[in-house]
């Protein structure tokens, strides 16, 4: 029998992408730095959030299919089916990447202005 993690309150589930060594510019970062850099990930699933989310408006700011960041210290890492899958909290996520094209002409940074 296949087994599906279902994350609970506000909880979502993430495959971690494989780290970008190379950089555009084209410098490699070796393993091992000092620092984790922030990691990366689609979410597979997400909990239904808190209770009092409902009566307060609050939605879920995550989707499955949606790109995340998050620091190497979220979470806790679950083997299921074989994979290795990331449980944390929403809170703990850094941000979600969303694309970005030139012929928008705004820039997310100062959108809120």
């Amino acid at each position: 029998m296949k087994q599906q993690l279902r994350p609970l309150f506000d909880r979502v589930v993430i495959k971690e992408l494989e780290p970008d060594r190379v950089r555009r510019s084209g410098l490699v970062v070796p393993p091992g730095t000092h620092e984790p850099p922030p990691q990366h990930g689609i979410v597979l699933r997400v909990g239904p959030g808190l209770d009092w989310w409902q009566q307060a408006g609050v939605r879920m700011p995550v989707q499955p299919g949606d790109h995340v960041v998050f620091p190497a210290s979220a979470g806790s890492w679950i083997d299921v089916e074989e994979e290795r899958l990331l449980v944390c909290r929403v809170g703990e996520l850094l941000g979600a990447l969303e694309a970005f094209g030139a012929d928008d002409g705004e820039d997310p940074v100062d959108s809120e202005d």
